[in-house]
């Protein structure tokens, strides 16, 4: 394991998997690990490189065992969505692997995502970002998986085929986008793991996630110029350390293709947060 962990500070450099080119020549940075300890490996996915792939394809899981070596053990508690980029979880010993499995069951590790959405309500106002973040807010809702497509909708609570989905979630700023549109962004803690969960929750509510075509947002490659890239990202995931036992809380720097008035947006909603200026999460 030790090898393991010094070959974890050079994450960053070479890697088998090829960069991800958007249409502007941008280049996505490749996978990096951000955390290595008690058996639990924290990395920094990009966008458009699935968790999985059969042999032969890039994937995050292969980039991680080329970083250990290939055939050592890998476990994968939870997935990101290939157009998804952020901070998510592998364990590379079978201990780790429980441990964090128990914790999803559990509801104990907690998830934050950042999402920029399309604005249906022009009457909004525009600038760089509101004052201050909005109320929390439930999403609660029924979702089914599409069968033989990868892709889910909104469903009545009778429907056999349909699961609950349950997110927190509050409007942190507004952005003007390259193309001059408004959009929201959105702070998201899911409670539940249903697939496409915060995309069709999002879309229900006529707030589209950008760039996700498949829930009817508007394709503007100056949204967001990675390959199969949307506009969602893992920002944050607290678990609690297998050995240890003390809380751990993992971040993701924002893409940068992200515009920069988002930083600003966070910033800002980190300050409410510490001087106590941001609506009450009461539920």
């Amino acid at each position: 394991m030790a090898d393991y962990h010094d070959r974890s500070r050079t994450a960053g450099g070479p890697s088998p998997v090829k960069e991800q080119r958007g249409g502007e020549g941008h280049a996505e940075r490749p996978p990096r690990v951000c955390f290595a300890r008690s058996g639990v490996v924290g990395v920094i996915k990009p966008p458009g490189l699935p968790t999985q792939a059969p042999p032969g394809n890039d994937s995050l899981a292969h980039w991680l065992r080329s970083q250990h070596g290939d055939g050592g053990y890998l476990g994968v508690p939870h997935r990101l969505d290939r157009a998804v980029s952020g901070v998510m979880l592998f364990a590379v010993t079978p201990r780790a692997a429980r441990q964090l499995s128990r914790q999803f069951e559990r509801r104990q590790i907690e998830k934050t995502y950042l999402a920029l959405t399309e604005l249906s309500d022009s009457s909004q106002s525009g600038g760089s970002h509101v004052s201050a973040p909005g109320p929390w807010s439930e999403w609660i809702d029924w979702v089914a998986k599409i069968p033989n497509h990868p892709r889910g909708r909104i469903t009545e609570a009778g429907d056999p085929a349909g699961r609950q989905a349950e997110t927190r979630v509050r409007q942190i700023g507004t952005i003007v986008a390259a193309d001059g549109s408004l959009v929201a962004m959105l702070q998201l803690e899911p409670r539940t793991g249903r697939m496409h969960q915060l995309r069709l929750q999002a879309a229900a509510r006529a707030m589209p996630i950008v760039g996700d075509g498949i829930y009817g947002a508007r394709c503007n490659p100056k949204q967001s110029s990675a390959v199969d890239a949307i506009a969602l990202h893992a920002w944050r995931i607290a678990f609690t350390d297998p050995d240890t036992r003390h809380r751990v809380v993992l971040e993701a720097p924002l893409p940068e293709t992200w515009p920069s008035a988002c930083r600003d947006v966070l910033a800002a909603a980190a300050c409410s947060h510490l001087t106590g200026t941001e609506s009450s999460p009461h539920e």
